[in-house]
């Protein structure tokens, strides 16, 4: 079938959305085992989720993935209907299950569906124990003994399990069904799980092979099924094609003549006149709102009929008991594109933008007037093309939530090696960045979740023997910031053991035993290179690859790393983040000659202050007075290099991210613009002070400045190797410029 791998990548894409469906409701279920109040819904939801990812798993023959999911939804439905209660080591159970499901998930999306799978096998022994079962069926569970295989096209199927009530079912697929990958014999299987049923197809609408449409369908089924489950177990079968099919279910005594399947009859919407016999339930097809569902897949061990739901009211022309569905919820309209379109999508508009620049320039210096109609028109324009850039950019805007679900398992993995007991509390979760900012972050912030645990979090007694709870706390939030995204980890751990970090220092070279350092500078400490407080190698420290990794990851995104801390309260990392990579709104200044860019985000204020205003405090220090305070003048020709004199012509206000204010001198303000970023990884290295470079609307290369990394180059620390580095790194910026023109 040509569309086969669509439909099978579909499935897996909406497989991720249904796990972070299932994180989502699996921390609401270790709250509840906190004491929290239980809401049924996310229990019901929770159980949905693992139950599509083995409709779909079962419609591909992913067997591995099925067995388990079958172990993990046994457990869920137990938890949903009060047969189990939820307990700490339950609710520490069921993340092991969902992390064992997304990686089977992944496993399976690369062709390695493994069901000897050791590790599976274990897992699905603790969850089939957890449910209660038998430990011979657990183990015949566990080894995959149980069949979820597909029932072969040969019908009726006639499965064992006789109830005692009868069912009419009258299933006519739309077109659609198909297309989204269901397949009716699933759905035959599940119901045929149910108890004893019959199929027949119905060819009634089949029309002459000239007038067939090969996408459009022609078969309805009717079905009797006899089973002792109630009305809820039979449209739970059916809950995954809502919206894609008509399906008529009714009660024997509803029946009318000629009602068994393949009699050719029409029977489907007008029994029960009497009002005798259990309630009729028909859902119709909605064009307008279908969702696109995993396929639904056999039930091999049935759930137990919950409570049937109030019947729906008779129609008021009283020809029987059929009444639509409820109306579902419109889902938002999506589409899928591949990331390598959206990219290109991106970069063709920050062409756009530099060749709008260009164009701007040549008007210029043709001396057109802006009020005349080719600026007018050129106005215009410019507006479009910022529109079309942010609507753009916010394509790959996406939000943290899948990040922040991935490190929840990072914790709990960090927890179990360490043999401590930590939760991870996450907010902001709906904060949008970038996705390739999201991707990059993801291997610098595992690196730190593993180091609270490991070195932030004391162990269960002492933090007893302190006062605080036995289970550690690790927070991680992100919020926007002052135009970027600022991201936190904290833990209330026992803080940084400055004196420890300071002797470690020394040991090994890197500071000079006679300096002073301030509790702040000791902390940076732990982003040198090579520095690790770990005495022995573990699978989670030790290994001398320590901060400065993480430092460095992130200084590669444009990104900053700070760190403070309290002794015996904990410690937080904030980590400073573009919004994107592609574009930012920047002042032109120029600089020794030279035209360079800062983000307009950093700057507060400019100011042109008087000859009386700065004051000097040393050979080479100067501080400006801001109405009711002074401020420490930063001049970034001196930073970089370009001149010995402090100049003051033009000082532009910025704010760190510690809230501490510098006036960054400059020689003179050019303009303000709209640049595309170019990074200066790829052909040089990283310059410190220096973000990134763009192209100007003249075709020169201007370098983009980062403030805070600029400033903290005018006032290095006092160690050894930061000041030798710092006077090998001034003279770095004009290589660069040469480098990238």
């Amino acid at each position: 079938m040509s569309g086969a791998p669509d439909i099978r990548t579909t499935y897996f894409q909406e497989c991720d959305e249904l796990l972070e469906e299932l994180n989502d409701g699996l921390a609401c279920v270790q709250d509840q085992a906190s004491g929290a109040d239980a809401d049924p819904e996310v229990l019901h939801a929770i159980f949905r989720a693992v139950h599509s990812i083995k409709g779909g798993a079962g419609a591909f023959g992913l067997n591995a993935l099925v067995r388990f999911a079958h172990s993990f939804e046994t457990v869920l439905d137990h938890l949903r209907s009060d047969r189990l209660a939820a307990t700490p080591d339950l609710a520490a159970l069921l993340f092991r299950a969902g992390d064992k499901l997304t990686d089977l998930v992944g496993a399976a999306r690369d062709g390695q569906d493994d069901p000897q799978d050791p590790a599976v096998t274990a897992l699905m022994a603790e969850l089939a124990a957890a449910s209660g079962a038998p430990p011979e069926l657990a183990e015949d569970e566990a080894a995959g003994d149980e069949d979820f295989g597909f029932v072969p096209m040969g019908l009726p199927i006639d499965l064992p399990g006789v109830g005692p009530s009868r069912y009419h079912i009258a299933f006519s697929p739309s077109c659609r069904l198909y297309a989204n990958g269901h397949d009716p014999l699933v759905l035959f299987e599940s119901l045929g799980a149910l108890g004893s049923l019959e199929v027949a197809v119905d060819t009634g609408r089949l029309p002459d092979l000239a007038a067939l449409e090969p996408d459009e369908n022609y078969l309805d089924w009717r079905m009797i099924l006899e089973t002792d489950q109630g009305l809820d177990a039979i449209e739970e079968v059916f809950e995954f094609v809502e919206g894609l099919a008509q399906i008529e279910i009714r009660a024997e005594d509803d029946d009318l003549p000629g009602d068994r399947p393949g009699d050719g009859s029409d029977g489907g919407s007008e029994g029960g006149q009497d009002g005798g016999g259990e309630d009729l339930s028909s859902k119709e097809s909605d064009p307008t709102s279908a969702p696109a569902a995993a396929p639904a897949a056999p039930a091999a061990a049935p759930a137990p009929a919950r409570p049937a739901a109030p019947a729906p009211a008779a129609a008021a022309s009283g020809g029987g008991r059929t009444a639509p569905a409820a109306a579902a919820t419109p889902a938002s309209a999506t589409i899928r594109v591949d990331l390598e379109r959206v990219d290109g999508l991106i970069n063709a508009v920050g062409e756009l933008v530099i060749h709008q620049a260009m164009i701007a320039q040549k008007l210029e210096e043709a001396g057109v007037a802006w009020n005349s109609d080719i600026g007018a028109g050129f106005d215009a324009f410019r507006n479009l093309t910022s529109e079309i850039q942010e609507r753009v950019m916010a394509i790959r805007a996406q939000p943290i939530k899948p990040l922040f679900q991935r490190m929840a398992r990072i914790v709990r993995e960090a927890a179990a090696i360490s043999g401590k007991t930590a939760q991870l509390r996450t907010e902001g979760e709906g904060t949008e960045v970038d996705k390739t900012v999201i991707e990059r972050l993801a291997e610098p912030l595992t690196h730190i979740l593993r180091n609270a645990v490991d070195h932030g979090l004391e162990n269960a007694r002492t933090r007893e023997v302190s006062g605080k709870k036995p289970t550690g706390l690790i927070s991680l939030s992100a919020t926007y910031r002052s135009g970027r995204v600022v991201i936190e980890v904290a833990d209330d751990g026992a803080g940084i053991n400055r004196e420890r970090v300071r002797s470690i220092a020394v040991e090994k070279g890197l500071i000079d035993p006679a300096a002073e350092l301030s509790e702040g500078e000791i902390d940076k400490l732990l982003f040198m290179p090579g520095f690790s407080t770990a005495s022995e190698v573990s699978d989670l420290s030790g290994r001398g690859v320590g901060m400065d990794v993480v430092k460095r990851a992130i200084q590669q995104i444009g990104g900053r790393i700070s760190i403070h801390s309290v002794a015996g309260k904990g410690t937080t990392l904030s980590i400073s983040l573009p919004l994107t990579l592609a574009v930012l709104d920047g002042i032109l200044i120029e600089l020794c000659g030279e035209t360079m860019v800062i983000p307009i985000t950093a700057v507060i204020e400019t100011l042109r202050p008087q000859p009386g205003d700065i004051h000097a405090i040393g050979p080479d220090r100067c501080v400006v007075k801001v109405r009711d305070t002074v401020v420490p003048v930063v001049d970034l020709g001196q930073v970089f290099g370009l001149r010995r004199k402090c100049s003051g012509e033009i000082l532009l206000l910025v704010e760190t991210e510690n809230r501490d204010r510098y006036a960054l001198a400059v020689d003179a303000i050019r303009d303000q613009s709209q640049v595309v970023i170019k990074g200066l990884e790829g052909n040089y290295r990283h310059v410190a002070g220096i973000s990134a470079a763009t192209i100007l609307g003249d075709g020169r290369i201007a370098l983009i400045i980062d403030p805070e990394e600029a400033v903290s180059q005018a006032v290095p620390p006092p160690l050894a190797a930061a000041t030798a580095a710092g006077a090998a790194a001034v003279s770095q910026p004009q290589a660069a410029l040469s480098s990238a023109r």
